[in-house]
């Protein structure tokens, strides 16, 4: 037996007998794909966006998968993140001509098709050759905002030429300000029109990840070469940038006055990502920034136990319209769409459906992705007699 067949089934038995096994379909809202071996061929066989998470299995590493999939210790908040959508009910009104049902989406002054964004991800070759490349194809072709991430597989412009248009830029700050401001001049550059800042990864302890990405894993090798140097030189957006002195492209030591630093040095939209509170966001307001992402990094974060969707309406009643609100977080259906924008988001985010449609089908399988969610979000509009965006409202929601 090699060393990859031996690290496989170790980290099998590991998922025998951890938590892990049970968070993550809880979490993914999937059903049970063991009893049956049937696997959609073609995106246009699926039903919902579950038929592509088994498909993605199959095609990705053991490496790969467990990446996407697990979050931070036993994968507690990854499945609080599906289960805060089960606490509330909709109140649904009939006699609505409901024939004709808009939702398009206006943020920073530009029209969406839809308040579905593609969250942030970074190493999207991991899942596919075409990596941030396919998703921005996709996201053109589906008129879907897409927010690109610093540790992508692709340079923000290339990102941008294969979209179309300029995507908004998911900003790691380092703790060198010089490495942070040229990334930040760097998106200026490349049009992006706003940057959202992620602040909620001091640290984190992804045990699955740990237990199976060692240094003599030869699945692992096969892509990294151990030490952060060596990694950060595989991320394009750092070329050109000495990176030397530093050892991670997460920062302990974010604080305000890093906020006000930042703002100060870009006219370009700033939002943060990852805020939970209702006293981040009044401090967010206070510190000047255009928009908050309420986000725990899709359980890969912190281990708070809380969903996003508990945590919205804090956020949302705080800044009262006055900067626009989006949250990501264990999206799986239009209803958990209607539900986040009845609460008073204003866009939704998504981040592991996308990834298991790249992981099956590579552009093609995005595509469905978003259109499936939006045609479900249509049903459910239409379900509850809402024919725009502006229409859902918390007259809906019964927690």
């Amino acid at each position: 037996m090699n060393s990859t067949q031996a690290s496989r089934r170790a980290f099998i038995r590991y998922l025998a007998t951890s938590p892990l096994l049970g968070a993550i379909p809880r979490a993914l809202g999937q059903f049970d794909f063991t009893a049956t071996n049937t696997l959609i061929t073609d995106p246009s066989e699926a039903v919902n966006i579950f038929d592509f998470e088994p498909v993605a299995r199959q095609n990705l590493t053991l490496a790969h998968y467990t990446y996407m999939a697990s979050g931070v210790d036993d994968g507690s908040t990854i499945a609080a993140n599906r289960s805060g959508f089960q606490k509330i009910q909709l109140r649904v009104r009939r006699l609505v001509d409901v024939r004709e049902v808009d939702t398009r989406l206006e943020l920073f002054g530009t029209s969406h098709a839809s308040p579905i964004v593609i969250a942030p991800c970074g190493t999207q070759k991991a899942f596919h050759p075409e990596g941030e490349i396919a998703t921005a194809r996709a996201s053109g072709s589906q008129d879907c905002l897409q927010i690109m991430s610093t540790v992508s597989s692709f340079a923000v412009e290339d990102v941008n030429t294969a979209r179309g248009a300029p995507v908004w830029f998911q900003l790691y700050p380092t703790e060198s300000w010089e490495v942070t401001e040229r990334l930040v001049r760097r998106a200026e550059s490349a049009g992006c029109p706003a940057i959202a800042v992620t602040v909620d990864l001091p640290a984190s302890n992804r045990e699955a990840l740990a237990r199976f990405r060692r240094n003599t894993n030869e699945e692992c090798l096969a892509c990294h070469v151990p030490g952060f140097e060596n990694s950060i030189k595989k991320r394009p957006m750092f070329d050109n940038i000495d990176t030397s002195e530093l050892s991670a492209t997460r920062a302990r030591n974010l604080d305000w006055d890093f906020v006000d630093r930042l703002r100060e040095s870009t006219s370009t939209k700033l939002l943060l990502k990852g805020i939970v509170t209702k006293e981040d966001s009044r401090l967010a307001l206070e510190h000047g920034v255009d928009g908050l992402i309420v986000s725990n990094h899709g359980g890969r974060a912190e281990n708070s136990g809380r969903g996003t969707i508990e945590s919205l309406p804090e956020v949302v009643d705080t800044v009262g319209g006055r900067i626009p609100v989006l949250v990501d977080g264990g999206f799986r259906r239009g209803v958990d769409i209607f539900k986040a924008l009845a609460i008073g988001a204003d866009a939704v985010c998504i981040g592991r459906p996308y990834l298991w449609g790249l992981s099956s089908f590579g552009q093609e399988g995005i595509e469905t992705i978003l259109d499936l969610l939006r045609r479900e979000l249509i049903m459910m509009m239409q379900q509850a007699g809402t024919t725009t965006l502006a229409a859902i409202n918390r007259s809906y929601l019964v927690r």
